[in-house]
C-alpha cells in the first residue's frame, strides 16, 4: 500500500481586484463609516480585517462571509 501527496494550489489573502474594486465588503460599525470616509481613519471589520472606508457597497455586493457568520450569529440590537 502506497500513499500519495498532494500539493495545495498556493491562495491569497488579497482582498482587492485588478480594478481597485475589493473582493469582499466587510460589516463596520455605521457611526465608523462616515468618520473614516471623511477624516480617513480605519475601522475594524467585524471579522477583524482594519481598513480605511473607501467604497460604499452596492445592493448585491459580496460580502465578506467571516462577517456575515459573526453578524448572523448576533442577537438584534448587539
Amino acid at each position: 500500500m502506497s500513499t500519495q501527496t498532494k500539493e495545495r494550489p498556493d491562495t491569497t489573502t488579497d482582498e482587492s481586484t485588478d480594478d481597485d474594486r475589493p473582493k469582499f465588503f466587510h460589516y463596520v460599525k455605521k457611526n465608523k463609516i462616515a468618520e473614516s470616509a471623511v477624516m480617513g481613519t480605519h475601522v475594524v471589520a467585524l471579522c477583524g480585517e482594519v481598513f480605511p472606508v473607501t467604497k460604499s457597497a452596492k445592493p448585491g455586493s459580496p460580502v465578506c462571509p467571516e462577517c456575515k457568520k459573526i453578524y448572523d450569529g448576533l442577537r438584534a440590537g448587539d
